[in-house]
């Protein structure tokens, strides 16, 4: 048990802060600016001292857990423990959280509203990947919602309020799968229900009735990663929200998804897991190769980055689907890897929005010559979504890869049709990608255009890029940074999951 309360603080902090923004005085949007980066900047540094001083990467068990009596009448606690698989999405949520806000510099309306928003969504995001209470962990991926909510419905495009109900659809009617999944699980094997992760893990269930909290979970996680059929609200809100808004969704939100099936679906639920894994496989597959090839076909040059942003959580499930040490590694990296090449794509789009005023591709061209280094970073970035080596997407891709082939549940044939269907669509993955460089940077469109001149990246958005840009190639070049926090854990979940 931790005696000193580093995670309660760190989930408190940004919302806390956030709540005195509404004592600052009406017109001064600099003033809350720069609060708000601040209080990022505090809370990311405060996080990396407590990570580092207090984390042992070799341990796979809890650590920093806290454990406090919340509500006496529910017998309600609120616990925190971070592990492997949870501390490089805390890293991650602070990195590109603090870099969003820096990027949401231009937003000038209502700005007191829009800057509490981002903090309370970075509070319930990192309240997610550190509860230990399965209720706990139900009101944090609920208090997220009302944050994205209102950004989408107040700071969009001119679709905004049917992209922001249509995610408030999706998202909230998805969490009542996983609110019954939370309830039926505390209640279920003990005299008195349990809320607890450490002790519900170590629960046995029937295979039929763990097939039914499987499913359960499973839609509810759905929504969020997106997975196919359950992805549409994604382009839409994309295509919609402003840029800071699309780096969080990107970055954090859609990964929040991806670690529910890994902490819930295959830490609770192994036997289910492994019923069920083959379909994940399947399903990681077909989602590859349909968003890869459904994204050519997109116009918005935000829409068409959503549906790459599908396509690459494909193999962060067929990653979990496979069931191997690789496999898993993997799919936590490209988690981490795709957190920071969303987030970059997102917000060169946005940059590149206020410069023309447009969005549809084949309006734009030209660009390149006026706009160079937006023009370089964006063709690098675009790189590392293709998975050019020595880039993040690269390694990650590669590990998952060797997931698949050195997998013992699986028949050579199956790995060797996965193996080829993905390769197809990491073929078509520089098809979308560069063509969408071609139709914004090349040919003569913009450069004949009335308003020809435009100002390149500032020192801002060139810092920003540079930032976001310096860890996608650091990962890539040394994967181990990002493998040596997670491989423990990892190796523990299997071993508990073969001889269990």
């Amino acid at each position: 048990m931790n005696y000193f309360p580093w995670l309660t603080i760190i989930v408190v902090f940004p919302i806390f802060a956030g709540s005195l923004i509404f004592f600052f005085p009406h017109r001064g949007n600099k003033v809350i600016r720069w609060y708000t980066i601040c209080i990022c900047i505090l809370e990311l540094l405060l996080t990396t001292y407590a990570f580092c001083y207090n984390f042992k990467f070799d341990d796979p068990l809890i650590q920093l857990a806290e454990d406090y009596k919340w509500i006496n009448i529910f017998d309600f606690y609120w616990r925190l423990g971070i592990d492997g698989l949870s501390i490089g999405t805390i890293l991650l949520t602070g990195f590109i959280t603090t870099l969003a806000t820096l990027a949401a510099w231009p937003v000038t309306r209502d700005s007191r509203l829009f800057h509490f928003l981002m903090l309370a969504m970075y509070s319930g995001q990192i309240g997610s990947f550190s509860s230990r209470d399965l209720l706990l962990f139900f009101i944090m991926w609920e208090l997220e919602l009302i944050p994205v909510y209102l950004l989408l419905s107040m700071w969009g495009g001119r679709k905004r309020l049917y992209s922001a109900t249509k995610f408030i659809l999706y998202t909230a009617g998805s969490s009542v799968f996983l609110l019954i999944g939370v309830l039926g699980i505390s209640l279920y094997g003990s005299n008195e229900p349990t809320l607890n992760l450490e002790i519900l893990t170590n629960e046995s269930y029937p295979v039929a009735l763990e097939i039914i909290f499987y499913i359960g979970f499973f839609i509810a996680f759905a929504v969020k990663s997106p997975i196919i059929p359950l992805h549409t609200w994604l382009p839409d809100t994309h295509g919609e929200a402003h840029y800071s808004t699309c780096m969080l969704l990107a970055g954090i939100l859609l990964k929040m998804g991806a670690y529910g099936l890994l902490r819930i679906n295959m830490e609770l639920l192994p036997h289910a897991h492994s019923i069920f894994s083959p379909w994940l496989m399947g399903i990681g597959t077909m989602q590859i190769i349909y968003a890869a090839s459904t994204s050519p076909s997109q116009h918005n040059l935000k829409k068409r980055i959503a549906y790459s942003s599908v396509s690459h959580m494909g193999f962060i499930i067929i990653g979990i689907g496979s069931i191997t040490d690789p496999g898993l590694n993997g799919a936590i990296f490209q988690i981490i890897s795709h957190g920071f090449i969303g987030a970059a794509l997102f917000f060169l789009a946005g940059t590149s929005y206020d410069r023309i005023r447009l969005v549809y591709l084949e309006e734009m061209g030209g660009m390149a010559i006026s706009i160079p280094k937006i023009f370089t970073i964006f063709t690098i970035l675009s790189m590392a979504s293709l998975a050019l080596p020595s880039m993040s997407g690269f390694a990650a891709e590669l590990i998952v890869f060797f997931g698949i082939i050195t997998s013992q549940k699986y028949f050579l044939m199956s790995k060797i049709l996965i193996t080829f269907v993905m390769a197809i669509g990491m073929i078509l993955t520089p098809i979308y990608s560069l063509s969408m460089s071609r139709q914004m940077f090349y040919g003569y469109k913009l450069i004949n255009g009335p308003n020809c001149s435009f100002v390149d990246s500032g020192p801002r958005e060139l810092f920003l890029s540079i930032s976001i840009l310096l860890p996608i190639i650091g990962i890539g070049i040394y994967p181990d940074f990002v493998l040596s926090l997670s491989s423990d854990k990892v190796e523990s979940i299997l071993s508990i999951y073969f001889y269990r």
